[in-house]
């Protein structure tokens, strides 16, 4: 008899599909308001789908822009309503070593600004970190209470006292309770190996990571409150390695916990991690806790140009860590820490190529761009994102049209023509804007005059390097009998005199209008001559389907079901019939013009919409997720967004009817709007 064929091999199960268990083969791409599944009915990425989320992990020495970058990276992933939370180590760092930072405090600062509500509890008072830490925190991570900061174990020995809140003596711990503390803490030590499996080694010898323990060195005297000067950053400083490393492990467990068992979707560790031995440990740690399949890219921003570099050091002396200190003594100190970070830096490169490890290399904050296997939908955004990165200082303007005939009936949509006030509004706007492009580019050509390079000992503000005359990106100069001042749309306004301003060339102002008659007619009286119009359809109100040219009080009685619903969740509602949007709908179409206006360098004008002004403000101001669709944006007001290192400073105008004139709302905060239909 002929031999028998073997059995056929079994087909491979395809990975869990159910509701509940964790999934690990990614979803294609996820998009709130777009896409729909089983695993993802809101177009959310789903709290199991591990493989569609991302850690990003910094890379870089101090003062190279990391922290700007990773602000303005989470707010525009959290607008785009991937939950994104930012993972400062610093923070941890200065709390740790008993600074008088509140973890809590620089942790909530840090959400409002990624636009992001925190969802891991901190510390609840500063400096509750003597000298020691031990592992009870990753138990505070599971629980909502706010909770305290862990006790730093070092060098074997841990202080037994708990934080006091009270002068109350507080009662002694147990010897045997504390020699068991200490033997676990030295067995969880033990078991952390700084290997990266599947990964040769690189061919030179990894350095020391001036945030790694170093066995080599003297050892610091016990201080109270460990000060954040450079020899705190001293690889041979044990006391100050053991900490900053306890720290950067507690902070990357944090961020874990978010991704894996908080919803997150996105988390990124902002720290130097600068060799190659702390970004092994983190990959360690993280395949060791959340398995092969979540996404890890690493990001790291490097500064050739010294004028930003020198820029960049000088915002540095406004930050926690030299808060109160001597300028000059504080700038010495900064140069003294970047030194030590330099001696064992490994930039990314070569390693992770010959590995396939994603990463990105940005050079000078966005002049220069590096990539290297960028996968995931995820990792592919944020690429995108980096690529319109620009530091060039201008205004960008958001307002709503005047007054149309459908806002006087109180229907909503339509494409109706202004209202005489509204025409009325539009001039006004043609001459404010006129004025304010004036006073900007007096005001820029000031601080170009009195630039120097490098900054002096005392200056209070860096000078932008944009605006360095040895800069390649300074402006070209222009010639003496060419006026700034002069009159532009024949709508001047009598209060500015023109005056001879050489050495400077002012910026091109663009205007951009939705493709309905009331936004277009509100930018009529802007010369095309100076300023560039444009109209785009991605600027339109939101469509309200079968409802457009209805009252919101016909709404509530021919269509009650629908009034409620969007009552109840105005973000996630879409007007029913042919062409009905929502605002995500909204957030999705603007998605290209917030891109575009990272990416120009020129002063821009919005007229849009209501629905439209508050998408983009939400962007630019880091709302929240809940505030985007109810945020009050009345008819007659104007908006002021100027791009800077540290975020977005911002100003409101309010229209004057009777003077035709636009005045500024002193400590302007946005407000929900009273009226929670509009």
């Amino acid at each position: 008899d002929p031999p028998q064929k073997p059995a056929p091999l079994p087909l491979p199960l395809r990975q869990n599909s159910g509701t509940s268990t964790p999934r690990v083969r990614p979803t294609t791409l996820d998009i709130p308001g777009l896409t729909k599944s089983k695993v993802s009915p809101d177009g959310r990425i789903a709290s199991r789908d591990v493989g569609a989320k991302l850690v990003i992990v910094m890379v870089g020495l101090p003062a190279r822009g990391k922290s700007y970058i990773t602000k303005k990276l989470a707010r525009y992933l959290n607008w785009l309503q991937h939950d994104t939370t930012i993972f400062n180590v610093g923070e941890r760092r200065r709390v740790a070593a008993g600074g008088p930072n509140s973890l809590e405090k620089t942790r909530s600062q840090e959400m409002r600004e990624a636009g992001h509500r925190p969802s891991v509890a901190a510390a609840q008072q500063p400096g509750l970190l003597d000298h020691t830490l031990s592992k009870t925190q990753s138990q505070a991570h599971q629980s909502e209470n706010p909770a305290s900061v862990a006790q730093i174990v070092l060098n074997g020995e841990t202080k037994l006292e708990a934080p006091s809140t009270s002068d109350q003596p507080q009662p002694s711990e147990d010897s045997s309770d504390a020699l068991t503390r200490v033997k676990t803490g030295h067995r969880k030590a033990e078991s952390r190996k700084l290997s990266m499996p599947d990964m040769g080694e690189p061919k030179s010898p990894l350095k020391q990571d001036p945030d790694e323990e170093s066995n080599e060195g003297p050892q610091e005297p016990e201080d109270e409150n460990q000060e954040h000067n450079a020899a705190f950053f001293d690889p041979n400083n044990k006391k100050a390695s053991a900490i900053r490393e306890q720290v950067a492990r507690e902070t990357l467990d944090e961020l874990l916990d978010y991704i894996m068992n908080k919803g997150g979707s996105v988390g990124i560790l902002d720290a130097t991690n600068s060799t190659m031995e702390r970004r092994k440990m983190i990959m360690d740690q993280i395949r060791e806790k959340a398995g092969p399949e979540l996404n890890v890219l690493f990001l790291e921003s490097t500064c050739v140009d010294q004028d930003l570099l020198e820029s960049n050091m000088r915002l540095k002396l406004k930050g926690p860590d030299y808060k109160d200190m001597d300028p000059t003594v504080a700038l010495e100190d900064f140069r003294q820490r970047v030194q030590v970070y330099e001696k064992a830096y490994v930039p990314l490169g070569e390693y992770e190529e010959k590995n396939n490890m994603p990463y990105i290399q940005m050079i000078d904050v966005g002049r220069k761009i590096i990539s290297h296997q960028i996968k995931g939908f995820l990792s592919a955004q944020a690429n995108y994102y980096l690529l319109n990165f620009n530091l060039a200082p201008r205004q960008i303007w958001i307002t709503r049209h005047g007054l149309s005939q459908d806002n006087i009936s109180g229907k909503i949509g339509g494409d109706s023509d202004l209202a005489p006030e509204g025409n009325q509004y539009a001039r006004s706007l043609a001459r404010f804007i006129d004025q304010k492009r004036r006073e900007w580019d007096l005001k820029q050509y000031e601080s170009l005059k009195n630039t120097h390079f490098p900054p002096q000992p005392g200056d209070s503000t860096p000078p932008n390097p944009y605006y360095s005359p040895t800069s390649e990106r300074a402006p070209g100069p222009v010639k003496q009998e060419e006026k700034l001042n002069k009159p532009m749309s024949g709508n001047a306004s009598p209060q500015v005199e023109p005056e001879n301003v050489p050495g400077y060339e002012p910026k091109a102002f663009c205007v951009w209008t939705s493709m309905l008659k009331r936004s277009i007619q509100t930018a009529q009286y802007f010369s095309e001559e100076e300023y560039d119009t444009k109209q785009m359809r991605m600027l339109d109100e939101l469509n309200a389907g079968v409802m457009e040219g209805l009252t919101y009080s016909c709404i509530s009685t021919q269509f009650p079901d629908e009034f409620k619903s969007r009552k109840q969740d105005k973000l996630h509602y879409r007007y029913p019939g042919p062409g009905g949007e929502g605002y995500l709908d909204i957030i999705n179409r603007l998605r290209p013009v917030i891109v575009e206006l990272e990416r120009m360098t020129d002063h821009v004008l919005l007229v849009g919409h209501r629905s439209v002004a508050r998408v983009l403000l939400a962007y630019f101001r880091g709302l929240k997720r809940e505030e985007v669709a109810d945020l009050d944006v009345p008819l007659g007001m104007l908006y002021c967004l100027e791009p800077k290192p540290y975020g977005v400073d911002f100003k409101a105008f309010r229209w004057d009817k009777s003077a035709e004139w636009f005045y500024e709302v002193p400590d302007f905060q946005l407000k929900r709007a009273e009226d929670d239909m509009q």
